[in-house]
């Protein structure tokens, strides 16, 4: 009975101390847990045990292997450290993982709790795509990273890289490289400072600077791919194709160098290094085997040739190379809502064709231009170039020229077909050739009208000066002139058939340029506030002012005066006596004053 008492006592004591313990939450360890132990092979010739300062270590040598996992290691000689689970290897060392990677170098450490290797001297890094060599290379098998920082060259059956830093991802495929990065394929050179490898895909992902060169041109971008095996392109940020003759370029860029055929979009420029013509636009489409290029889209076309600029602005422009050697230089093609602008010429048309062999420029569809203060229409229209300046213009078809005098009225001259002759980019001649009809108000002193001649030839032949207004109109064959005094001019007389005035027509240069060579806009400078400058009297004055002054004394009344009248002068009625009017003037020939025949 006395024994199960004490035992009862016993167990009522320990309740409460297990209750409390069972509370407690457990420790964690102070220390990771370790890896799993290296695992030495059988066929070590040698093995000699010992200390090393103050560290037991296994000193092996000859054909000595371990294993831990799926990992393998080989080498002529080792130093095993069998308190900290790590190896140090000699000679021919060789690690061998899942029987697809292996890695040889002159010497090797292995940590077997972190799993992390580096190997150093004469390291190559194989597996069934690729081979690495390195000076130096650390490898994690956990997270299966191998990595270099003192320069790399990798090879596959199709390319080779080169860099001074990067990892290979082992599970991925995925090579990254980082600084000075160049990448050999069988047709092109890659150079870059970071760009990523798909060894089975053959990709090449790049994120900085990069320039692809080969034989028939290079290609320039700042992000994208490239697959080397397809020869396909994808390029972004200021991308750009660069061959002998053109330069294609646009904030996204796909090349495919199998096809010779590339598409870019935003912000798409295209450049003729042979006649300096650039071509800009939304999106443009090049076909290098058939020598054309295509920019839709607000396109605009830039000549500059003397200090000269023409502008060529169409929904859609495009370019095709001549497949004649004896005639370079490829003719230009634009279409729909075409406008013109230069400082001396504007026009507008729904197609044109500019022939650069030739240097000839057709205007198709209700052309119109303008020089200076003339205004001319036809069907269709040619504009002939001379060492990239305008020579000749031939207008076909109901030729017609008009301009607007000081006073409003429209002085015009029609006929079948003209030709207008430039000398300095200027309007100095044209022949009116068939049915020419003209209608001139002749006005004194550009003040006052004195009438108007009216006058149908066969041909005519108008001179300008150099205003480009016109000063004579000569008659050549079989001339019949009227001259009608102002007060016999009926609205229908001011007009010639097929007359239309279309000045709200003409291109400006801010129109016709758009956005693409849109000029930057100035910033408006800073008002500076004036401030006034305070003088001596103004600084008595305010020291004054602020003074309290004493009390004036009051003056004495002056003697009152009587008021007087103050008048005002008025003003002496002005004569004007009218000038006398002058008698109309005798019909005479447009500016020259001559009386009529």
């Amino acid at each position: 009975m006395s024994s199960l008492k004490h035992f009862f006592l016993l167990c009522c004591l320990l309740l409460p101390a297990l209750a409390w313990a069972q509370q407690t939450p457990a420790r964690k360890p102070a220390t990771p847990a370790k890896g799993q132990r290296i695992e030495l092979l059988p066929g070590t010739q040698e093995l000699i045990g010992g200390e090393f300062n103050g560290v037991e270590i296994r000193k092996l040598i000859g054909n000595v292997s371990f294993k831990q996992g799926d990992t393998f290691m080989y080498c002529d000689s080792a130093y095993q450290y069998t308190d900290r689970n790590s190896i140090e290897a000699f000679s021919n060392v060789r690690i061998v993982q899942n029987d697809t990677l292996t890695i040889t170098g002159d010497r090797a450490t292995y940590d077997g709790d972190a799993r992390k290797a580096r190997m150093t001297g004469n390291v190559v890094m194989r597996d069934p795509r690729m081979t690495l060599t390195t000076p130096v290379l650390d490898y994690d098998l956990n997270r299966k990273l191998a990595y270099y920082s003192g320069g790399g060259h990798l090879t596959d059956p199709e390319n080779t890289l080169d860099s001074r830093r990067g990892y290979y991802n082992t599970q991925t495929k995925v090579f990254s490289f980082k600084g000075g990065v160049q990448v050999q394929t069988k047709d092109n050179t890659i150079n870059s400072d970071t760009l990523q490898y798909n060894t089975v895909s053959k990709i090449v992902y790049f994120f900085s600077p990069t320039r692809i060169k080969g034989a028939q041109g290079s290609l320039y971008a700042e992000n994208g791919y490239y697959n080397t095996a397809t020869r396909v392109s994808n390029f972004k940020s200021n991308a750009k194709i660069e061959t002998r003759d053109y330069l294609l370029g646009g904030d996204n860029l796909y090349y495919d160098e199998s096809r010779q055929y590339g598409l870019a979009t935003g912000r798409v420029s295209m450049v003729s290094k042979k006649d300096n013509i650039t071509i800009r636009g939304d999106v443009g489409r090049y076909w290098r085997t058939l020598g054309k290029a295509k920019v839709y889209g607000s396109a605009v076309m830039r000549n500059i040739a003397d200090r000269d600029t023409l502008y060529l602005a169409a929904d859609t422009l495009m370019s095709v190379d001549s497949r004649d050697p004896a005639k370079p230089g490829g003719v230009v093609y634009a279409y729909r809502k075409v406008r013109i602008f230069r400082k001396d010429l504007q026009g507008r048309c729904d197609s044109l064709t500019y022939d650069r062999a030739d240097s000839v420029i057709y205007l198709n569809r209700r052309p119109v231009l303008w020089s200076g203060t003339n205004q001319l229409t036809a069907d269709s229209m040619e504009l002939r170039l001379r060492r990239q300046k305008i020579d000749q213009m031939r207008l076909y078809a109901n030729s017609f020229i008009a301009g607007k005098d000081t006073l409003l009225n429209y002085n015009q001259v029609k006929g079948r077909n003209m030709v207008g002759y430039f000398q300095g980019n200027k309007l100095k001649k044209v022949d009116v050739l068939g049915n020419a009809e003209s209608l001139y108000f002749a006005l004194e002193g550009d003040t006052s009208l004195t009438g108007m001649n009216k006058a149908v030839s066969s041909n005519m032949a108008l001179r300008f000066g150099q205003d480009s207004k016109l000063q004579t109109i000569s008659f050549l064959t079989n001339p019949d002139a009227s001259f009608i005094p102002p007060h016999e001019l009926k609205d229908e007389d001011k007009q010639l058939k097929g007359f239309q005035w279309r000045e709200k027509e003409r291109p400006t240069r801010r129109g016709t340029l758009g956005k693409h060579f849109a000029l930057p806009v100035k910033a408006k400078p800073k008002t500076k506030v004036k401030r006034k400058a305070t003088t001596t009297k103004t600084r008595a004055a305010t020291k004054a002012k602020a003074r309290p002054a004493a009390a004036p004394k009051k003056p004495a009344p002056a003697p009152t005066k009587p008021a007087q009248k103050v008048t005002t002068p008025q003003p002496k009625p002005s004569t004007v006596v009218p000038a006398p009017r002058k008698p109309l003037a005798r019909p005479v020939d447009i500016l020259r004053r001559k009386p009529l025949k």
